[in-house]
């Protein structure tokens, strides 16, 4: 028996995660041991349309969804500046990074 999948997500859309070390003292590297953000960007304008991140309480994903939803992923500063103006957890740095390394991937995938 076939079951029928829903995608949830146009298939002009496409996932990336990003990975990055956090502070060996935050709960998520205890939990993960790595620090990652997941990425679904629309591939037509390169917006990004949901996030979610590893973390140990709901708010922390919901609240990093709220600054990526609706970027571009090549906004590198404008992204970045807002990380550093909106969230100061502990993993501030690798939330950066995380996302840095996600879009490096995505301009990979572009040269394809």
């Amino acid at each position: 028996m076939v079951r029928s999948v829903t995608s949830v997500y146009d298939k002009q859309t496409c996932y990336i995660v990003g990975e990055a070390k956090s502070p060996g003292n935050n709960p998520i590297m205890k939990n993960y041991h790595s620090f990652f953000v997941g990425f679904v960007v629309d591939s037509k304008n390169h917006r990004i349309i949901d996030a979610e991140c590893t973390s140990i309480l709901d708010i922390t994903s919901r609240f990093i969804q709220s600054i990526f939803v609706g970027q571009s992923i090549f906004d590198e500063e404008g992204v970045a500046e807002e990380i550093r103006t909106r969230y100061y957890g502990s993993s501030q740095k690798a939330l950066i990074v995380a996302y840095k390394q996600a879009q490096l991937k995505y301009k990979e995938s572009l040269e394809v």
